[in-house]
């Protein structure tokens, strides 16, 4: 039996950027050209001074735990082989929160420094993080 395909990003342009550069496993962030307000999930204006002019640009890929939960349910049948795993909200030094999956080896607590990568393969690129 097949194994049923993960739901897939949508292509659109303003997040378009964002999903090339995980393709090549880099974690790039959307940075207000106005006024350096770093913003993520990408959107159309900066929520600082209301500005539509953005660029992306590498993101460091550090930052520390903020908070976490353990999946149990099954959402969608592409996740089925991985249930229960982690899924770790951090606080990332440019100021935003991201949330991806935890791949570390050790217990997660609360400012656990991590760092982030895209595991790639068949399908989107998945944010991961990891002790860092």
């Amino acid at each position: 039996m097949d194994t049923p395909h993960k739901p897939e990003p949508a292509d659109v342009d303003l997040s378009r950027p964002y999903w090339e550069a995980a393709r090549r496993g880099q974690l790039v962030l959307q940075r207000c050209s106005a006024c350096g307000k770093f913003r993520h999930y990408p959107r159309l204006l900066c929520d600082a001074c209301y500005s539509a002019a953005h660029e992306f640009v590498p993101a460091s890929a550090l930052g520390q735990v903020h908070s976490w939960t353990v999946t149990h349910h099954v959402f969608h049948a592409g996740f089925a082989a991985e249930v229960p795993y982690a899924l770790v909200t951090v606080d990332l030094q440019e100021g935003v929160r991201a949330l991806g999956r935890w791949d570390g080896g050790e217990p997660l607590r609360i400012g656990l420094p991590v760092r982030a990568y895209f595991r790639l393969g068949p399908g989107a690129p998945e944010l991961r993080f990891a002790p860092g």
